[in-house]
């Protein structure tokens, strides 16, 4: 057999394998009853001869096809949120969908043709040049939702609007009267949170509030970010009197620092956060946030992936869904001659 003389049929794996065509089959269908030695062996030989299973030609639709959605780090309250959209809109479709984090290891696109997948929803996930040459190697379209990063602008793509939102969320403190506003984010290159802090700037910059040194803080979109960064913003001489943080995990870590600190929230300091997760409800006090249509966010990107493994044109290149400011208990007024909150 040589690879690239012809495309590889499963009769020419089946016979380089020595096993039937329907081995080669259940193989490439994901099926579990096939040996494991052997599963190994055919796997190999259909990485050797860069075998493309004929649904990812486009040639056909499928009834019931498989979705992969990756995700990066702990499943945390966005993620599970969103994969909750992904997940109803797949049953709703009669889809199938597989959950599992993002992958580096060599063929991991190839493994999943060969598991029968036929498209890949990446959730928050960093993906590189080299992911997205593996991905389009193995024919796997792929849709990224809420991308941190975007190595090729070209790449299908979900999201909401985040310029807007982060607009929104800092009027809503500028209306209260508040002129010593912060913004605490996630990574200065995400995004998602460039537009969430571009947003925070037009609107200082829309009222003439000034904006000092230390007042934009980058980090994680953690927990972690909200207590280290509040803390650092507590400690300026000329301290916020309201942060605005880049999703509702800082918020929480901005409003411990403050308990800690025997500030109250939002009497002495007041807090929006960005997601309205389940996290803002939960919050003490429950906590004013931008809303992203977490679930409808996750079902655009599920119609998006079908209608690409379907060989069909994606509705639009990128779909943004509009975000919406949600005011709960955590804002308030600024006190009168608030003090240092050192």
């Amino acid at each position: 057999m040589r690879p690239n003389a012809r495309r590889t049929t499963l009769a020419d794996i089946a016979r380089a394998a020595g096993v039937s065509v329907a081995t080669v089959s259940k193989v490439v269908n994901g099926r579990g009853d096939v040996a494991p030695h052997t599963r190994v062996r055919v796997q190999e030989l259909l990485h050797q001869h860069d075998y493309l299973a004929p649904v990812f030609r486009h040639t056909e639709a499928v009834e019931n096809p498989t979705i992969e959605v990756q995700f990066q780090g702990g499943l945390k309250s966005y993620v599970a949120e969103t994969l909750e959209g992904i997940v109803d809109s797949a049953a709703a479709s009669g889809a199938s969908v597989v959950v599992s984090k993002a992958s580096s290891a060599p063929h991991w696109a190839r493994d999943l043709v060969s598991a029968g997948r036929r498209a890949v929803i990446a959730v928050t996930s960093v993906y590189t040049a080299a992911h997205l040459g593996e991905l389009a190697r193995s024919g796997l379209p792929l849709v990224v939702l809420d991308p941190l990063h975007l190595p090729d602008s070209r790449v299908n793509s979900v999201g909401a609007t985040n310029f807007a939102g982060g607009l929104s969320a800092t009027r809503h403190l500028l209306s209260l009267g508040h002129r010593r506003v912060a913004y605490l984010g996630g990574p200065a290159m995400a995004v998602c949170n460039q537009a969430r802090m571009h947003g925070y700037r037009a609107a200082m910059e829309a009222e003439g509030a000034r904006v000092p040194d230390g007042y934009v803080r980058p980090g994680e979109f953690t927990y972690e970010t909200g207590l280290l960064g509040a803390t650092a913003l507590l400690d300026l001489d000329e301290p916020p009197t309201a942060v605005f943080a880049g999703n509702d995990e800082i918020a929480l870590g901005v409003i411990e620092t403050a308990r800690a600190r025997g500030l109250r929230v939002p009497e002495d300091l007041s807090v929006v956060g960005f997601d309205d997760t389940s996290l803002a409800q939960m919050s003490s006090p429950p906590l004013t946030t931008v809303r992203q249509p977490l679930r409808e966010m996750g079902a655009a990107a599920l119609r998006t992936a079908l209608r690409l493994a379907n060989g069909e044109k994606a509705e639009s290149h990128h779909i943004e869904l509009a975000t919406e400011l949600v005011v709960r208990a955590s804002t308030a007024p600024p006190r009168e001659g608030t003090p240092a909150h050192g």
